[in-house]
């Protein structure tokens, strides 16, 4: 991964004409993201947070401003090319996992691949080893009916991970897991940004997931009003030490 900046916003600024009425959704939001950071975004519904994620996701482009991508200005790009680069550069993780469910896990892993038009075997390579990362090569031929609301979430985790993005974005991927999943995922989270050294943007609504990541802002009436560095930092793998598994995970705890 390169150095610097994976994300840098200048003064963006995005306005939807929605009718008679004119919405100022992001009011001059500048920010930067270094390379290796975990940022959690926080903000109630309202907020501006859901369009800076989508600026941030190249699903949306600023009115005004700049937003640079690993140092590339994306910010003027057509519909075309954003889509070019979200394959390429951006892995996404949603709340609702999204998974294909007549498709096993390592097809579902596969399908940036293709629309990436890498060769069969790579796919399938490369696929294998992101479902690896997260804890599910044993999992490979299963479909989502067959695997918990965890392990679905890994394999999308997995799924955003298999084109080596610069940039994760996690649009609260807790959103829909109890208590021990969520620590469970948080910690797949965790480990990729500590051990792979990947950029994480964790979007979030409960202020206890956001303690994970290593430094937090804030969104409100279409600005950022706080960004701070996380100072009780939670470590989501010593919390699973202290918590029993449940009987049916104790198989996927001593893997």
């Amino acid at each position: 991964m390169n150095a610097g900046n994976v994300i840098e916003l200048r003064n963006v600024h995005k306005m939807y004409d929605t009718g008679a009425v004119r919405v100022h959704a992001l009011k001059g939001v500048s920010l930067t993201v270094a390379s290796g950071e975990f940022l959690a975004v926080m903000g109630a519904s309202g907020s501006g947070k859901s369009t800076l994620m989508n600026i941030l996701g190249c699903l949306d482009r600023p009115s005004s401003g700049q937003y640079l991508l690993d140092g590339y200005d994306v910010s003027r790009l057509s519909k075309d090319r954003r889509a070019d680069i979200r394959n390429r550069k951006i892995g996404f993780v949603f709340q609702g996992f999204n998974l294909l469910r007549r498709t096993s896990a390592l097809e579902n892993v596969e399908l940036p691949l293709i629309y990436a038009d890498v060769p069969p075997a790579e796919r399938v390579r490369r696929s294998r080893l992101a479902l690896a990362t997260v804890g599910l090569a044993h999992r490979e031929d299963n479909h989502p009916s067959q695997l918990s609301g965890g392990q679905q979430q890994r394999v999308a985790i997995a799924r955003a991970l298999v084109n080596n993005p610069s940039l994760l974005l996690a649009d609260e991927p807790t959103g829909n897991l109890d208590s021990r999943t969520s620590i469970e995922v948080m910690a797949v989270f965790q480990k990729l940004n500590k051990e792979s050294g990947l950029t994480v943007v964790l979007v979030t609504h409960e202020p206890d997931i956001a303690q994970y990541a290593s430094r937090v802002i804030v969104v409100r009436d279409g600005g950022i009003t706080r960004d701070e560095p996380v100072t009780y930092r939670r470590d989501a793998a010593v919390e699973l030490e202290l918590v029993p598994a449940p009987d049916e995970e104790l198989e996927e705890q001593a893997l």
